[in-house]
């Protein structure tokens, strides 16, 4: 594994990090407990320190799987990034803006954006207890809020690094005039937001913006929710109550076939998955200090923790993303 500096703090993070998002289950047709401890348990095996994680994810399951996994280890070994600012159980009292209703468990659910400082303090408590450890490597704001002053949320983060709840604060899903904004009161460590073979759009001000101020950039869905990895076009298929359903409805999917058909023979080349070939490229990206892959049994961690070997020369990266020029969006 490859381990990176993130932004301007002292964390070093593994390039490929684990991304504990469809473990919590929610949106992603469920899970397996077991399969889910065990994916865990192999990355860190395979040398993926750092766990990306949330409380949306499975409404704390996601949190509660990933302290039970990490029972016994070296928490000093391992990186715990989590996140706030995604309310459903009510206790905004209405504040906050409103996101969207989704359904749990037979339960109707509001999910609110809301980060404000008393939130904040309140979603670390918690998060603490369902990690069940005394501090978090890096806090993010998980969606920005539009009903918070931005200096308020980021104050908050920068107390509770100087509390040490906290090693780091980061944001979420910011564009480049809310990065700057955030960055008036508190400069963020890093940036966590959507990249991939197919959105590449935070190339052209985000990327260049974030590689000047020494700010991480976390990227997410580089597979595309499993998309790049091919197999969803060789006839797997999904649970009624997969997100992805929808998800992938956003995407020109004969464009996309095309791509991967001729993406394979460069990995057949060098004896490597499409997944591999595709999380290797991005970790080389400009700018993306490290590439969140979820996997949901030991054999899809270990998959994407081995992607990392994957050798690819500054040629064979220009002919892979001189394919992309449909998907620069």
């Amino acid at each position: 594994m490859k381990y990176r500096t993130l932004g301007n703090t002292d964390l070093q993070l593994s390039a490929i990090t684990y991304g504990a998002f469809a473990i919590g289950g929610t949106m992603w047709g469920g899970n397996e407990k077991k399969d889910s401890i065990e994916a865990i348990h192999a990355s860190i095996e395979h040398g993926v320190t750092s766990l990306d994680t949330a409380p949306f994810y499975g409404f704390g399951l996601s949190e509660e799987l990933i302290a039970e996994a990490l029972k016994g280890k070296d928490r000093t070994k391992v990186q715990i990034l989590t996140k706030f600012g995604l309310v459903w159980d009510g206790s905004n009292n209405g504040k906050g803006a409103h996101f969207f209703d989704i359904q749990d468990n037979g339960r109707n659910l509001s999910v609110y954006k809301y980060s404000s400082k008393a939130n904040i303090i309140k979603e670390v408590e918690e998060s603490l207890k369902r990690l069940n450890t005394d501090y978090i490597d890096l806090l993010q704001q998980h969606w920005p809020d539009i009903t918070t002053p931005i200096d308020e949320t980021m104050e908050a983060m920068e107390a509770l690094i100087q509390q040490g709840k906290i090693r780091a604060a980061g944001v979420s899903n910011h564009d480049l005039e809310l990065l700057k904004e955030a960055s008036k009161t508190f400069v963020p460590a890093s940036n966590q937001v959507a990249y991939s073979m197919l959105n590449r759009a935070i190339e052209t001000d985000l990327v260049p913006y974030t590689v000047e101020n020494n700010i991480g950039i976390i990227a997410y869905s580089p597979m595309e929710r499993g998309l790049l990895s091919g197999k969803y076009f060789r006839n797997d298929t999904l649970k009624s109550d997969d997100h992805r359903n929808g998800y992938f409805g956003q995407f020109d999917l004969d464009k996309v076939k095309t791509l991967l058909d001729k993406l394979a023979p460069i990995a057949a080349e060098k004896n490597v998955t499409l997944a591999q070939l595709v999380l290797r490229w991005t970790t080389l990206q400009k700018g993306i200090t490290v590439v969140l892959a979820g996997a949901r049994n030991a054999g899809q961690a270990i998959s994407n923790a081995e992607a990392i070997n994957v050798s690819l020369s500054a040629d064979e990266l220009q002919v892979i993303t001189n394919l992309l020029v449909d998907f620069r969006k």
